[in-house]
C-alpha cells in the first residue's frame, strides 16, 4: 500500500490529522521545516509528528517526511498529460486516441525507468545469468506478457518456465540454483501468500516485479523492480500502463543477461534462428544477407 493511502486511514487523532492535512497542503514547503516549526503552524506539539511516524511504521519524523516527499514526487511526475486509468474519452477521434495511447506508453517507460535501482538490476542480472532454471509466477494476464521473455532467453540457452498461479508444485520443486520471478501488481496476490513461502523454504532467490509502496512481495524478495503505479485495480479501461511496464522490465532483464557474454550470446542466437526460423520476406529492410 502507498504511504499516501495509509495516511488516509481513520487511525489518527484530530491533532495528528491536522498535521497530515498540512503535509499534503504544504508539500515541498515541509522539506526544510523543523518539527517545532510545523507544530507551531498546526497548533500541535512536536511529539505529535513523531507519533504519526510511529503509527505509519517509521522510526521517526525525518524518515516519514523523506518517504512522503519521494512518493509525492513520483505521483506528480511523468503522467501530467494522460490518465493511466482513462487515457482517452468517449468522444475522442480515432487518431486522437492513438496519440493519447502513444503518450501513455512513452510516459510509462520513463516512469518505470525512474523507479529502477542499479543494485537490484546488477544483482538480478547475476542471479539470472547463473541460474540453472528460471521460473516465472503470476496471474494469467501477467504470464501472457512473459512469453517473449521466455523465447528470448531460450534462444541464448537459458531455460525458462512459465508457471500458472496455482503451480505450488513448481515452487516446491525449486532449489537454490533456480531463480523465481514473481509478478504481482498489488504484491498481495496468491503469488505472494502461497508461492512465495514455498520458494523461501527451498532457498530459491526471488526477483519481484510489483507496484511501489510496501507490500508482502516487495518486503521479502531478493531484488525488487517497480511497475509504474498509476492504475486502479478495477476502475480503468485496460491495464495498458502496468502491462507495458512489466514488458519493459522483462526486456531490460533479458538485455542485461545478454550483455554478460554479448558476442557468445549473439552468435548462439543467430545460429539458432538460422537453423529453425525459415521466414522469408521481399522487404529489403528485413532481408538477411
Amino acid at each position: 500500500m502507498l504511504l499516501t493511502e495509509k495516511m488516509k486511514d481513520d487511525i489518527f487523532s484530530p491533532s495528528e490529522r491536522a498535521i497530515i492535512n498540512y503535509m499534503f497542503e504544504q508539500l515541498e514547503l515541509i522539506r526544510d521545516k523543523t518539527t517545532k516549526q510545523i507544530a507551531e503552524e498546526t497548533f500541535t506539539h512536536p511529539s505529535t509528528l513523531v507519533r504519526i511516524a510511529k503509527k505509519l511504521g517509521y522510526n521517526g519524523w525525518i524518515e516519514l517526511k523523506d518517504h512522503f516527499l519521494h512518493e509525492m514526487e513520483y505521483l506528480n511526475s511523468h503522467f501530467t498529460d494522460v490518465d493511466a486509468n482513462f487515457p482517452f474519452h468517449e468522444h475522442d477521434h480515432l487518431l486522437n486516441i492513438a496519440n493519447k495511447m502513444a503518450t501513455l506508453h512513452q510516459n510509462t517507460i520513463k516512469d518505470t525507468l525512474s523507479l529502477m535501482k542499479f543494485d537490484d538490476l546488477q544483482k538480478a542480472t547475476t542471479l539470472l545469468d547463473q541460474a540453472t532454471e528460471i521460473k516465472i509466477f503470476g496471474i494469467t494476464n501477467n504470464l501472457i506478457l512473459c512469453h517473449d521473455f521466455k523465447a528470448h532467453m531460450n534462444r541464448i540457452g537459458k531455460r525458462v518456465s512459465i508457471c500458472s498461479i496455482d503451480s505450488e508444485f513448481e515452487a516446491a520443486s525449486s532449489n537454490s540454483q533456480t531463480v523465481a520471478i514473481l509478478i504481482s501488481y498489488s504484491g498481495e496476490s496468491h503469488v505472494s501468500h502461497n508461492i512465495l513461502p514455498l520458494l523461501q523454504k527451498r532457498k530459491t532467490p526471488i526477483i519481484a516485479i510489483t507496484s511501489i509502496g510496501d507490500n508482502t512481495l516487495s518486503k521479502q524478495a531478493d531484488c525488487v523492480f517497480r511497475i509504474t503505479t498509476r492504475e486502479k485495480l478495477y476502475s480503468k479501461i485496460g491495464s495498458f500502463s502496468s502491462n507495458n511496464s512489466i514488458g519493459f522490465l522483462l526486456d531490460v532483464l533479458y538485455a542485461c543477461v545478454f550483455s554478460k557474454d554479448y558476442q557468445k550470446n549473439l552468435e548462439y542466437k543467430i545460429q539458432i534462428s538460422e537453423r529453425y526460423d525459415h521466414r522469408k520476406s521481399s522487404n529489403k529492410v528485413m532481408e538477411e544477407e
